[in-house]
C-alpha cells in the first residue's frame, strides 16, 4: 500500500488489491479520493468481511465484492470488478431483478435458496443462491447502493433434488415384477425427474448377435434420431458408441449434435450435448443384460457429483433387473417344483396301489405258514418266516403312509366326520402301546380327561394321529416315561403326547412337519424313517380344522399339542354323519407295534443256517475270525448273525458308537456296517476306524440300502474296503468276508515279519512296517478305484459316454497317484543308498532351476519368492535339486492365501551351533532357512511329519504321498547335516537345513 492509498482500501486480499489496482476514474464512481464516506465505509466493510458480499452503487451499479464472493463469478472474474451489476447478471434478472429494484427503492429483501440460471462459465448454468438485498443510505439520506450478502446452495440443493428423484425411481421399480413393468413404472412419473435426466433410453442385449434393442425410451418425442430401435457395436450409423458399455463399462458420450443432427428436449431451449450410457448387469452374471443411456442436463455441467448420480441411477435399475430375473427364476422353480410335485404325488399314488397287491399275496401265505404246528420243529426256518412278515407289515405300513399322504394332498381324501368318544379310543390306542413300551424299561402314562363337549371326527385318521405320535415318540425316547395326556381347553379338545427322549434342535423346529424332512444325526433306536408320519399328522389334524405344535428341548424331551375345535360347525356339512361308524383298528395298532417291537435289541436266538449257497464255501479248520456286525435294525442284525455264525464269531452293534466301544475291548477280523444309522453312521465308523493306526488295517464291508454305481463309487471312494447292497446274495456276502480277511491276515504278517527282520536298525524296520501300511492301504486304494470303475465300465452301455467319460477321468486319477507313489518311493530308495560323489554346487543355481520348475504352480498363484546369501558348498547336486524341491514345492502347496516364501542362509555361529544338538562340534555349518506363510500346523507334529507316509492333512483336501519330507530329512543326513521344522496353524512355517560347510 503506497502513502497515498486511502486508509479504507487497505487489506481485503486478493479483491483488495485488485480494487486498488483498478483506474476508477474511468467508471461512474470516479477517482476513489471523490468516493462519498458512506462508499468508503461500505467497502470497508465489506473486503474485512469473510462472508461473500458485493456492493451495487449509484445510479449504474457499479459492483465491488470481496474474497468470499469472488467464486461466485466463475469466469466473469475479473472483468466482473467494476461491471454494471445488471449487465454483469442479466441471465440472473428475470428471478432477481425485482428483488434489486426493491431494495434500490429502499426495501430489503431476503432469498432462500432461488434458482436462477447464471453464464458464468460460458453456458447457462443452472445455480441455487441464498441472498439479501439491503439498501445503503448515503450522506444525504438516499439509497446510494445496494449490500448484497450471498451463498450459494447449488450443491445442497441438487443433491436433494437428485437424492429424491433416485428414491421415488427406486420405490417405483421395486414393485416390478416383469422387464414391461420396469419399463413402464421407470417413466411414470418422468416429469419428475425431466430437470437431472432430460431423456433416457433403456436397451435389452441379444445375447446371440450383440445387437441391442430399445425396450422404452422417455424425452425423445422431438429426437427420435437419439431412439433407433436396434443398435450394432461397430455400426457408426447408429450414432451410439456401444463398445465399452457391452463389456460392462459405463461410458459418456460428447457432442451430440454433431452424431445425431439438431434436436430438441425438455425442459430446455438448450439441446443437451452429454449423455452416460450405463451397463444394466444382472447378479452372477459377467455379461451385460442390457444398457440405459441417459440424457445429461444442458443446464449443468459433468462434474463429480453429477457422475455419482449417474452412477447410483444405474445401481437403482442394476437392481430393479436384478430383483426381476430372480422372481422369474424363481417363478420358473416354482411352476418346476409344483410340477415335479404333481408328479411325485400321482407317482407315490399308483405305486402305492400297485404295491398293496403283491404285500397281501405275500403277508397272506406267511401269515398261513407262521400257523403251521409243524414249524415248532424248526425254529431257524419259523424265525426267517417270522423275520419277513415282519418286514413284510412294515413295509406295508409305510406303503399306506405313503398313499395316505398322496390321497390327503391331492385333495381326494374321503374323510367321515362322526361323533367320538375320544377319550375311550386315545385311552385304547395308548395303552396297545404299554407292553412294548415296559418291555424297553420305560413308563406309558395315559391321562385321558372326560370331554363335556362332543368331538366329531374321522375315527381312522385319529388312530393315526395318535399311533404316528406314540410311534415317533418310542423310537426317540431310551429312558423315562411316554405320557399321552387328553384335555379340553376353551372351545378345543387337547391331546399332548409328551416324552423324555432326545429332544429336537431348535434349528429343526420350524420344519418338523414338513415331509421326507428327517433330523440329521438324531439319536434314537434307529435311523431307518420315511419322513413321512409327522407331516400325515399334520395334514390329518388341518383336515379336521385343529392344530399341531410342537415345543422340545435337546436332551430333555418333546411334546407334541393337538387341538381339535369341539362341535361340527368347522367341519364341511356334506362329510358330517351323526351316527357312528365301527372300524376295524386291530391291523394298523398292529403294523405300529410289531414295527416298534423290532426296535428292541432282542438276544439274538442261536440256530444253524441252512443256506446251500453258505455250505458250499469252505472255512479253514481253528478258531473262528470275529466278525462285528453294525445296523440299528434288529431283524437285520438278526439275519446276519443267523447267516454267519456257522463261519465266524459274531458281535452285534446298533451304531458307529457302539461299533467303536466294542472294537476297544476286542479288535475283530472284519466289520460289517450300515450306512445310515443314528448318533454315528457308518461313513463315521469308517473314518474313526481308518484314522487310528491301531484299527486302521481293519476290513470294513458296507451294506447298504442305496444302489446304483454313484453310491458304490462313493462308498470306495470314502476308503471302505468293499461294497454291498441291500437285498445281497449270502454266498456273495461270505465270499467277500472270506477274502477281505484273508488279505487282512497275509498283510499283518508281512508287516510283523518286517517289524522283527533286525533289532539293530529300529528305525529302518519301523520305516519297513510303515512301507508295508502304506503299499497295503495307499498303493491298494488307488489300485482298487482302478479294478472297481474299469469293471463298471464293462457294465456300460455303449451309448452311455458322458457316465463313461467320468470312470476314464476317476481311472486316470488313481493311476496318476499310484505313478506319483511309486516314482516317489523309487526316489527315497535311491536316497537309502547314497552313493554318488560329492561336488561344489551353487545353492542359487539350483533355487533358480527349481523355482523355474515351478514356474506356473508361482503364477497361478501370485506367489512370491525371494533368495539372498545362499553358498556353494559340497554337496550331491541332484539331491539338493530334490531337497529345494521338496521344501518349495510344500510351501506352495500347503498355503491359502497368495505364498510368500523366503529362502535365505547364514554361516552359523559357534556359540548358535553348540545349541543345536545332533552337529558334529568339529564341523561349521550354513543355515539354510525356507519360510512360507501357509496353513503351517501344531508345533507337536514337528519331528512326526519327517516320518515316511505321514500326514497332517486329508488326502482329498491336499494331494501327497507323505515321503517328500522323509527324503528332505534322508538328504541332510546323508550330508551330515539335519533339518528342523517350526510352525504355527495359521502363521506358516519356517524349515531349518543344517549343512556343513565346504
Amino acid at each position: 500500500m503506497t502513502d497515498n492509498t486511502p486508509q479504507f482500501l487497505a487489506g481485503g486480499g486478493e479483491m483488495g488489491k485488485l480494487i486498488r489496482s483498478m483506474d476508477w476514474s474511468k467508471t461512474a464512481l470516479g477517482p476513489v479520493e471523490s468516493w462519498p464516506q458512506s462508499l468508503r465505509t461500505t467497502v470497508s466493510l465489506c473486503l474485512s468481511s469473510t462472508f461473500p458480499i458485493l456492493i451495487a452503487w449509484g445510479p449504474e451499479t457499479i459492483q465491488i465484492y470481496n474474497d468470499s464472493y469472488r467464486p461466485i463469478c466463475g469466469a466473469k472474474h475479473p472483468e466482473s470488478m467494476g461491471q454494471n451489476f445488471r449487465i454483469c447478471w442479466e441471465t440472473a434478472l428475470p428471478v432477481v431483478g425485482d428483488k434489486f429494484t426493491r431494495g434500490q427503492e429502499g426495501e430489503g429483501t431476503y432469498i432462500k435458496d432461488q434458482r436462477m440460471f447464471l453464464d458464468r462459465y460460458g453456458y447457462l448454468e443452472e445455480a441455487f443462491m441464498t441472498f439479501s438485498f439491503a439498501p445503503i443510505r448515503d450522506e444525504s439520506g438516499n439509497v446510494g447502493g445496494i449490500f448484497h450478502p450471498i451463498t450459494e446452495t447449488t450443491e445442497k440443493m441438487l443433491s436433494a433434488r437428485r437424492t429424491q428423484v433416485l428414491r421415488d425411481l427406486a420405490a417405483q421399480l421395486a414393485k416390478a415384477q416383469t422387464v414391461e413393468e420396469i419399463c413402464r413404472f421407470a417413466l411414470h412419473n418422468y416429469q419428475e425427474y425431466i430437470t437431472d435426466l432430460p431423456f433416457l433410453l433403456l436397451y435389452k442385449i441379444d445375447s446371440e448377435t450383440q445387437q441391442a434393442h430399445l425396450l422404452t425410451a422417455a424425452g425423445v418425442e422431438q429426437a427420435q434420431a437419439l431412439a433407433p430401435e436396434v443398435i450394432t457395436a461397430g455400426d457408426d450409423r447408429n450414432g451410439w458408441p456401444v463398445g465399452e458399455v457391452l463389456q460392462g463399462k459405463i461410458q459418456q458420450v460428447n457432442a451430440l449434435a454433431e452424431r445425431f443432427g439438431q434436436f430438441t428436449c425438455e425442459p430446455y431451449p438448450q439441446t443437451p450435448d452429454v449423455a452416460m450410457l450405463l451397463p444394466v448387469q444382472l447378479s452372477g452374471q459377467e455379461a451385460p443384460y442390457g444398457f440405459i443411456i441417459a440424457g445429461v442436463s444442458a443446464c449443468r455441467a459433468m462434474d463429480p457429483e453429477y457422475l455419482s448420480f449417474y452412477e447410483l441411477l444405474n445401481n437403482t435399475f442394476n437392481t430393479a433387473f436384478s430383483n426381476v430375473y430372480a422372481y422369474e427364476q424363481e417363478q420358473k422353480r416354482a411352476e418346476a417344483l409344483a410340477e415335479i410335485d404333481r408328479s411325485k404325488t400321482a407317482f407315490f399314488s399308483n405305486v402305492s396301489h400297485e404295491f398293496r397287491t403283491p404285500l397281501t399275496l405275500m403277508l397272506g401265505p406267511l401269515e398261513e405258514l407262521l400257523q403251521q404246528p409243524l414249524l415248532n420243529a424248526e425254529p431257524a426256518i419259523r424265525e426267517n418266516i417270522a423275520s419277513t412278515h415282519r418286514n413284510a407289515q412294515r413295509l406295508l405300513k409305510l406303503v399306506n403312509n405313503l398313499l395316505d399322504y398322496s390321497r390327503v394332498e391331492a385333495g381326494r381324501v374321503q374323510a367321515l366326520y362322526q361323533p367320538v368318544n375320544l377319550e375311550e379310543l386315545t385311552c385304547d390306542l395308548s395303552s396297545s402301546f404299554r407292553a412294548i413300551i415296559e418291555k424297553a424299561g420305560m413308563q406309558l402314562v395315559v391321562d385321558c380327561q372326560p370331554l363335556h363337549q362332543q368331538v366329531y371326527a374321522d375315527k381312522e385318521m385319529w388312530e393315526k394321529i395318535v399311533l404316528n405320535l406314540l410311534s415317533n415318540a418310542f423310537k426317540y425316547t431310551m429312558e423315562g416315561a411316554i405320557t399321552v395326556r387328553l384335555s379340553e381347553a376353551g372351545n378345543d379338545a387337547v391331546l399332548q403326547v409328551q416324552d423324555t427322549g432326545t429332544g429336537i434342535p431348535a434349528k429343526e423346529l420350524p420344519h418338523m412337519f414338513e415331509r421326507f424332512h428327517r433330523v440329521e444325526h438324531a439319536t434314537g433306536r434307529t435311523h431307518e424313517g420315511s419322513g413321512i408320519g409327522l407331516s400325515l399328522v399334520h395334514e390329518l389334524v388341518q383336515l379336521h380344522n385343529g392344530h399341531i405344535a410342537v415345543e422340545s428341548e435337546l436332551g430333555k424331551g418333546t411334546c407334541f399339542t393337538i387341538r381339535i375345535p369341539f362341535g361340527r360347525a368347522h367341519l364341511p356339512a356334506a362329510l358330517v354323519s351323526e351316527t357312528e361308524k365301527q372300524i376295524d383298528t386291530s391291523f394298523l395298532k398292529g403294523a405300529f407295534l410289531r414295527e416298534a417291537e423290532g426296535l428292541l435289541d432282542n438276544t439274538v436266538t442261536t440256530v444253524t443256517a441252512g443256506d446251500e449257497a453258505v455250505e458250499s464255501i469252505p472255512i479253514t479248520a481253528g478258531e473262528k475270525d470275529t466278525v462285528l456286525i453294525v445296523d440299528d435294525n434288529a431283524d437285520m442284525r438278526q439275519y446276519l448273525v443267523r447267516l454267519l455264525e456257522g463261519h465266524y464269531e459274531t458281535d452285534t452293534a446298533v451304531n458307529g458308537q457302539d461299533a467303536l466301544h466294542k472294537i476297544q475291548h476286542k479288535h475283530p477280523a472284519l466289520v460289517l456296517s450300515d450306512i445310515m444309522m443314528p448318533v454315528m453312521d457308518g461313513k463315521g465308523l469308517l473314518h474313526q476306524l481308518k484314522a487310528s493306526r491301531d484299527t486302521s488295517y481293519i476290513p470294513l464291508i458296507f451294506l447298504s440300502a442305496r444302489a446304483g454305481d454313484e453310491a458304490r463309487v462313493d462308498g470306495l471312494e470314502d476308503g471302505a474296503d468293499d461294497y454291498l447292497v441291500k437285498p445281497f446274495s449270502a454266498k456273495e456276502l461270505l465270499t467277500k468276508i472270506k477274502a477281505q480277511i484273508a488279505i487282512s491276515k497275509t498283510l499283518l504278517q508281512r508287516t510283523s515279519d518286517l517289524k522283527t527282520a533286525n533289532d539293530e536298525l529300529m528305525r529302518t524296520n519301523v520305516e519297513l512296517r510303515d512301507f508295508a501300511y502304506i503299499a497295503s492301504h495307499d498303493l491298494q486304494e488307488p489300485l482298487r478305484k482302478i479294478q472297481t470303475f474299469a469293471d463298471i465300465l464293462l457294465s456300460q452301455e455303449p451309448e452311455d459316454y458322458k457316465s463313461t467319460r467320468t470312470y476314464l477321468e476317476k481311472i486316470i486319477t488313481s493311476a496318476n497317484r499310484m505313478s506319483v507313489l511309486i516314482k516317489d518311493l523309487l526316489k527315497y530308495s535311491k536316497l537309502t543308498r547314497n552313493t554318488e560323489p560329492l561336488e561344489m554346487v551353487d545353492l542359487n543355481a539350483i533355487v533358480r532351476q527349481v523355482t523355474g520348475d515351478f514356474e506356473l504352480v508361482i503364477r497361478r498363484k501370485s506367489a512370491e519368492v525371494h533368495t539372498s546369501g545362499l553358498p556353494a558348498l559340497k554337496a550331491v547336486p541332484i539331491q539338493m535339486n530334490q531337497l529345494f524341491y521338496n521344501l518349495l514345492g510344500n510351501a506352495l502347496k500347503f498355503a491359502d492365501k497368495p505364498p510368500v516364501i523366503h529362502i535365505t542362509a547364514a554361516l552359523l555361529a559357534a556359540e548358535q551351533q553348540a545349541l543345536v544338538e545332533g552337529l558334529q562340534p568339529h564341523m561349521r555349518y550354513y543355515e539354510i532357512k525356507v519360510q512360507d506363510n501357509g496353513i503351517g500346523f501344531e508345533q507337536k507334529y514337528a519331528t512326526q511329519i519327517f516320518t515316511i507316509f505321514q500326514r497332517l492333512v486329508r488326502q482329498n483336501e491336499y494331494e501327497g504321498t507323505g515321503i517328500g519330507l522323509t527324503m528332505c530329512r534322508k538328504i541332510a543326513e546323508n550330508h551330515q547335516g539335519l533339518i528342523t521344522v517350526a510352525s504355527k496353524p495359521g502363521e506358516g512355517s519356517t524349515f531349518t537345513v543344517y549343512l556343513p560347510c565346504s
